[in-house]
């Protein structure tokens, strides 16, 4: 049972940290329409999201 719980938790964060960059991504190229940009917010993920939401 604590196997299955922790491949669950494992899973959940994988797509959690994909989900975070591919949305920071859209945001800072829609935003400041340049890729540099965008790859630097991706690597940064929820950290640029929560930015984000906070200044606009």
């Amino acid at each position: 049972m604590e196997q299955n719980n922790h491949q669950i938790v494992q899973k959940t964060v994988k797509t959690g940290i994909t989900f975070g960059s591919a949305l920071a991504m859209v945001i800072s190229y829609t935003t400041w329409h340049s890729v540099g940009w965008a790859i630097f917010h991706g690597l940064l993920s929820w950290i640029y999201v929560i930015y984000f939401v906070l200044r606009y």
